[in-house]
């Protein structure tokens, strides 16, 4: 479960994120959609610790990421937009070096990887450099290092980013499958169709507040729009018209 309470973050006199409320329950699949420099991001930064708010709090599954940092982070797999390597690792040192920092056992470490491996077609590249994996490649590994440990909540910025249609649909199954198996999973993306087809709700994210959230019939029912890209213009541009006259 993700808990997100008045979350604010400022840079400078830009308020990137204006008291975010929002609760994703255990085994939701959750997707945060939003136009560039929206605050999607920044919420992901400060849910998963790299960041601290200037108000709220965050906590996963019970635990304040900010006041327990070590057992919330225990709990978490994160993939952010731009994934970060030690380039000059093999992806099994790397992963090696994931299965240490969490403290799991070697063998179970090991099957692991080796699934994972399998599952999202890496073990071509098991004795490559990180320096020369393109870049769906890194990103294909960047998301099964984050899924190692099992982790109870999944965060994961452009999931797509780099992917291949045929990878692309490996991580859409993945994803979906571990939500269904209870895995809390929040993703943030800029493409409309993968949240339509893989959320079970939307939050929709301008200038740092959520301007609308529910499941995509629940927001089509609101907004009287059943196309979600129509849909996600009016209400970006509802909110605008509201700024505007408020300014």
């Amino acid at each position: 479960m993700i808990e997100i309470e008045n979350l604010t973050m400022n840079y400078g006199d830009l308020r990137a994120l204006d008291g975010l409320n929002l609760t994703i329950q255990p085994g939701e699949l959750f997707a945060f959609l939003g136009p560039n420099g929206a605050g999607k991001t920044t919420a992901m930064k400060l849910l998963t610790g790299l960041m601290k708010p200037d108000a709220g709090r965050v906590r996963l599954c019970g635990h304040d990421i900010q006041q327990e940092p070590l057992r919330a982070k225990a709990l978490l797999g994160y993939v952010p937009d731009v994934a970060v390597f030690y380039e000059k690792l093999m992806p099994i040192e790397f992963m090696e070096f994931i299965a240490e920092l969490f403290e799991m056992d070697r063998d179970h470490a090991a099957a692991q990887t080796n699934a994972l491996f399998t599952q999202f077609a890496l073990h071509e590249h098991t004795r490559q450099r990180i320096e020369n994996l393109s870049h769906g490649t890194r990103q294909r590994l960047a998301i099964a290092s984050a899924l190692l440990h099992d982790p109870k909540v999944f965060v994961i910025d452009e999931p797509m980013v780099g992917l291949d249609p045929i990878h692309a649909r490996t991580v859409k199954r993945e994803i979906k499958e571990r939500s269904q198996r209870g895995t809390t999973v929040l993703m943030s993306t800029h493409l409309l169709n993968i949240a339509e087809e893989l959320a079970d709700r939307i939050g929709i994210i301008h200038h740092g507040k959520l301007i609308a959230l529910g499941t995509l019939e629940e927001l089509r029912d609101q907004q009287e729009e059943r196309d979600l890209e129509e849909l996600f213009f009016q209400l970006i541009s509802r909110h605008n018209q509201s700024l505007q006259a408020t300014a």
